[in-house]
């Protein structure tokens, strides 16, 4: 809620506190300050000059330089664009070393050999309306060098979050009462004239929807529609909101000062009696947004006679009842309504206003009335006309709301006698309860929120200050339990990544349906698999995600633009798929995403070129993160991928790899190879090497041996790395391929083989071996190679 400090200013004094020290007063109490924006002109250093002359510019035709008065005592030249001022005119000059909005700071320059000795401003440049296109033309009585912050009013403007549970705060004179009860001052209340005569009338207004408990509507005859006055639309611009005109400003200025929503209809186009009713099933209801929403029976409407739904209840007005300028009648509506049922409303047409996210939360009974009378005043007095002298309502208004006994003995115990009964008492009085005993207190009508001794604890506590109750304990040390234990082993998992370079990346779990080509499930997607969104904010939420790596590739989207060279990214996260179909079969697990792609390392001056990243750099990054275990690519092709696989770990699978298709690389703006990996989190995390043992470093030397072996052309690297495995022997203590051959033309080689050479190393730890040992070792490993692969030795 965006909160006008002026505005604030007039419902209670700070006295001395700075505005910084009443944030942080707030921000102490739960009130969260998300930020703090000042408008109107700042510096001193921008005043009001008179334009005394004006000649075009020798060498520019948009151009004139102009001399001005800025009560120096002599002329100041400053050249100029603007076109819609005339000499005698005033008009802001920021002399240098203003500091303009936005942190920019004038100086003198020259303009196409022209010197210009500050700048003439329009108000959009100094924190202010635009009235016109171009200068800001000031009052003719202004006397140039005075400020021309001393001729605006400025303002600071408030961003406050407030929870959902403090409904009583979203207005300024909500707030204010707060604010005196933190800062021990009294508010300076709204004024309300007597409200005029309450009388039910069947034949004006029904009611019969439990949506509706209370609902008043007062007429007015004889209004003139027109803009409001000055000091309405800036309190209504101090806050982010559009003037409309007069009837419509009133009703959200009275929803901003004391919380309560109204809505004005214009009574020409009402046929009859107002009747608060249930929707009929597929009732279609056209809003002020000029949206077309179709209602069933759970929500609520107000119409008329003839059964025209002339509002939303609660949520918003209708597009064919609203005031215009040719109304001269209207009717002002103030009603209580339920919030549960609002906010399903709300949520179901995914239509909100500043009226629903009240009445959502709750608004105080006692103020449906007083908002009506306090509009009525306002509108009579700037928009003339003659009120009915009845307001007339249908249904009750909430009981008072219970009283509740404080425990005291609780109390003190909980604030560790930090506070006396008599302080506590004082505070609750200051926030607005009564009690004539100092136990049982009455609950004012805006705090529903207050039902319990705890609750009356808690905001004793709150205003006395959690920094004021002594802490008698420590932390307590306890057991890591499997869930601290998996969250740590999986910290270290991204640490290790950061450590190869990849940066952390988190996404949102709701994606759009284009982006499920970038989608790389643990298991390809079933017809039903995918879970989406019932009412989704925007199409690009419409589903959840069903694989981590669409939100990678937007992210190195974004980068890309940005113009990097080197993509390293990953993500840990929850992955969500409807396995089958229906509720019950809904599965959410965690998966860890990596993408990477481009420049293995940056360019320097020791080495003009860089080879680009590629699927060994993946599994590299990926045995590294699982403490170096060995893992196989196993090739098994995806839909809408390049190249595709299985991960797998001692020839279980544990994810999906693949490379991402040159046509969408190419829509990206990428210029490289893009690789992808999805990784089972609870498989990796469990399958992660976490313990090391040190070998000592070999006593005697090795000996290696090379084998070209020719195979079929379809043979894959990970077959022989399997067949590798198999083989226990414990001489054999590596293998690395070092070349690959093959020839598509048939000449050196038929054409479906190739050619793979290894160099094999072998060791003993009980000394050094000798010719034949190493050669029985070989001829062993040929034998095992040969019966587990179709190969021949070259």
């Amino acid at each position: 809620m965006n909160v006008s400090l002026n505005w604030l200013q007039e419902r209670l004094d700070f006295g001395s506190r700075s505005l910084e020290e009443v944030c942080d007063l707030l921000t102490f109490a739960g009130i969260e300050i998300e930020g703090v924006h000042e408008t109107g002109v700042k510096s001193d250093q921008i005043v009001v000059a008179e334009i005394k002359e004006a000649l075009q510019h020798p060498d520019a035709d948009r151009l004139k330089v102009t001399k001005v008065d800025a009560g120096e005592g002599s002329l100041r030249q400053i050249v100029c664009g603007a076109t819609n001022y005339k000499v005698g005119d005033k008009v802001p000059c920021c002399l240098p070393g203003a500091e303009l909005p936005g942190g920019f700071k004038i100086g003198e320059t020259k303009m196409r050999g022209v010197e210009s000795r500050g700048m003439l401003a329009a108000g959009s440049e100094i924190g202010l309306t635009d009235k016109e296109d171009g200068l800001l033309i000031l009052d003719p009585d202004s006397q140039p060098g005075t400020p021309v912050k001393e001729l605006f009013e400025s303002d600071t403007l408030i961003e406050v979050e407030i929870t959902p549970n403090r409904p009583d705060l979203l207005s300024h004179s909500g707030l204010a009462r707060e604010l005196a009860a933190l800062l021990h001052t009294t508010v300076n209340p709204v004024t309300v004239s007597h409200p005029t005569e309450i009388a039910e009338d069947p034949k004006i207004v029904t009611v019969d929807s439990t949506t509706c408990p209370f609902y008043s509507l007062v007429a007015i005859k004889g209004v003139t529609v027109a803009p409001s006055p000055d000091w309405l639309a800036k309190k209504l611009k101090a806050i982010g909101l559009r003037p409309i005109n007069n009837i419509v400003d009133i009703t959200n200025y009275v929803l901003h000062e004391i919380g309560q929503p109204l809505h004005a209809f214009d009574a020409a186009k009402v046929s009859g009696a107002i009747h608060v009713r249930q929707a009929t099933p597929g009732e279609a209801f056209t809003a002020l947004d000029e949206e077309s929403y179709k209602l069933n029976e759970f929500d609520c409407v107000i119409s008329d006679q003839r059964g025209t739904p002339l509002a939303l209840a609660g949520v918003m007005g209708g597009l064919d009842s609203g005031v215009t300028e040719a109304t001269t009648d209207i009717l002002l509506e103030s009603a209580y309504f339920t919030t549960s049922e609002i906010r399903a409303t709300s949520r179901r047409h995914s239509l909100g206003s500043d009226s629903s996210y009240r009445f959502e939360r709750g608004v105080d009974p006692q103020n449906v009335l007083r908002a009506s009378t306090l509009a009525a005043a306002l509108i009579v007095e700037i928009a003339g006309g003659n009120p009915e002298p009845r307001t007339i309502t249908a249904g009750k208004l909430p009981d008072p709301l219970p009283d509740v006994e404080l425990d005291i003995e609780r109390m003190l115990q909980l604030l560790d006698e930090s506070i006396s009964h008599d302080e506590a008492s004082a505070i609750l009085t200051r926030l607005g309860l009564s009690s004539d005993d100092g136990k049982v207190w009455r609950i004012p009508s805006w705090r529903a929120d207050l039902e319990r001794s705890a609750d009356l604890v808690e905001e004793i506590a709150r205003v006395h200050g959690l920094d004021q109750i002594p802490s008698r304990t420590g932390g307590t040390v306890v057991d890591a339990s499997p869930i601290d234990e998996e969250y740590d082993r999986l910290l270290d998992l991204k640490k290790n990544l950061v450590t190869l370079g990849f940066f952390e990346a988190r996404t949102i779990k709701l994606i759009a349906e284009n982006q499920l080509r970038d989608c790389l499930p643990l298991r390809p997607l079933q017809e039903g698999d995918l879970v989406a969104v019932a009412r989704p904010l925007s199409e690009d939420h419409a589903l959840l995600r069903p694989a981590l790596t669409a939100g990678l590739i937007a992210v190195a989207e974004n980068n890309l633009r940005q113009g990097a060279k080197s993509l390293r990214f990953f993500e840990a996260g929850r992955q969500f798929r409807n396995v089958g179909g229906g509720k019950t079969c809904d599965l959410e697990a965690d998966s860890v995403a990596l993408l990477l792609g481009g420049e293995a390392q940056p360019l320097s001056w020791a080495r003009n070129h860089s080879r680009s990243l590629d699927l060994y750099d993946l599994k590299a990054a990926i045995e590294t993160a699982l403490g170096g275990r060995t893992i196989q690519f196993a090739l098994r092709p995806r839909d809408g991928f390049l190249l595709s696989g299985d991960i797998q770990l001692a020839g279980k699978p544990i994810g999906t790899f693949a490379q991402v298709l040159p046509s969408r690389a190419r829509e990206m703006g990428c210029k490289f190879p893009l690789y992808l990996a999805e990784l089972d989190q609870k498989k990796i995390l469990a399958a992660r090497q976490t313990s090391f043992q040190v070998d000592p470093l070999p006593q005697f030397p090795g000996s290696s041996r090379d084998i070209a072996m020719e195979l079929p052309l379809n043979t894959s690297n990970a077959e022989i790395e399997r067949a590798l495995a198999k083989h226990r022997d414990p001489l054999l203590v590596s293998a690395i391929c070092f070349d690959e051959f093959t020839d598509p033309s048939g000449e050196k080689m038929a054409a479906d083989k190739r050619s793979i050479a290894y160099s094999f190393g072998y060791r003993s730890e009980k000394g050094t071996m000798k010719q034949e040992e190493i050669d029985a070792a070989h001829e062993r490993l040929q034998a095992h190679l040969k019966k587990s692969l179709p190969v021949t030795f070259r």
